[in-house]
């Protein structure tokens, strides 16, 4: 049996269980098994992916997004007027058989999009070029879901392919801890009450062979969401929903689409600025103002950085030795306790900061 029959198999025992408190430990430890064998394809894609053929993709910029859909939606067409990209554009599937970057310069942020091969159902199990596609969408720092007009029914079917990949969009890591110990059992403390009953907690966990551990939970969980903290191989990726062809139907065809979807023609560059808007919004850039020891601060081009960065974030872009020769910094602005406070590496900045780092010579 593949693992692609093994996870229909409990796929189908699961539907078929009744759901109630009776049978809620054993749909948990089915669940658990399902994971672990959905994480072997993902393993899968990992060691095929970034591999020849275009998918070894080097990060360039302040932030990457991907372009996400089934082929012929118009990802290229949308990627070569977003960008300097030249994607080849064609009226049949899989014209992009590689990954094709462009670079879009918008408010100082430079923001590398990639141009992926069109996905397929099935692709988190490996059909068409889905394992390369993924092993791709997992690096990234932002989701276009990219749709037409005419096929509606392609958004549940992206959604289950980026879940069923270990990728959670527009989610945020489950606030659990899991410390594993030498004996004791597993005991659980909880500061909320939580869906997932503390049985139900241990034979997921007991499934994948923690016997001893304590578990805290500071936010209520399903199974599904404590089976991703005990895998911790997911990645929690922000996604925006684009909806292209909007030209080709009336208004009422686009009432069936979810509202927040972002409505554009790459062909016709309708609404291509708001777009750009919501991209830079949703990648959470903040501005850092250098100023060299002893001299005033640059206030005209800033460094462009993802919101929760440090000091230490700023050193690593500058050089690749300012880490290693850090003595301290200096900072002004929202992060600072006081005008000029001397930090560490480890200081988190906030947008609007001014910034003098000092080196050893």
């Amino acid at each position: 049996m593949t693992i692609e029959e093994e996870i229909k198999a409990i796929q189908d025992e699961i539907d078929k269980t009744q759901k109630n408190k009776a049978t809620e430990h054993h749909i948990g430890r089915l669940k658990a098994k399902m994971a672990r064998l959905k994480d072997d394809l993902i393993k899968q894609a990992m060691s095929k992916g970034g591999g020849t053929g275009g998918y070894s993709v080097k990060k360039s910029g302040d932030a990457t997004v991907t372009l996400v859909g089934f082929p012929s939606v118009g990802k290229s067409t949308l990627i070569n007027k977003l960008t300097d990209a030249r994607s080849e554009v064609g009226a049949y599937e899989f014209t992009t058989l590689d990954v094709v970057p462009g670079s879009m310069e918008y408010r100082d942020a430079k923001i590398q999009i990639l141009d992926l091969p069109g996905l397929v159902k099935g692709a988190a199990a490996g059909k068409g070029r889905g394992r390369e596609v993924i092993s791709v969408i997992r690096g990234c720092d932002l989701i276009l879901m990219i749709l037409d007009v005419f096929n509606f029914d392609h958004i549940a079917v992206l959604e289950k392919e980026l879940y069923d990949a270990g990728i959670r969009i527009n989610q945020r890591k489950p606030d659990v801890t899991i410390t594993r110990t030498l004996k004791g059992g597993v005991v659980v403390t909880s500061t909320v009450d939580t869906t997932i009953d503390h049985e139900t907690i241990k034979t997921i966990l007991g499934e994948y062979k923690i016997h001893n551990a304590l578990v805290n939970i500071r936010e209520d969980i399903t199974a599904d969401q404590l089976i991703d903290v005990v895998r911790d191989n997911r990645v929690y990726i922000p996604a925006v929903l684009v909806l292209n062809k909007i030209d080709l139907v009336d208004k009422e065809h686009l009432k069936k689409f979810p509202k927040d979807a972002i409505k554009i023609s790459a062909d016709r560059e309708l609404n291509l600025d708001v777009l750009k808007e919501t991209i830079y919004d949703h990648l959470g850039f903040i501005n850092i103002y250098l100023k060299p020891q002893g001299d005033k601060a640059d206030l005209e081009e800033p460094m462009i950085m993802r919101g929760g960065a440090t000091v230490g974030d700023v050193c690593d872009r500058l050089h690749k030795d300012f880490r290693r020769k850090f003595r301290y910094a200096k900072v002004w602005g929202d992060s600072a306790k006081h005008a000029g406070q001397r930090v560490g590496v480890d200081h988190t900045l906030c947008d609007g900061d001014i910034l003098t780092i000092i080196i050893q010579k």
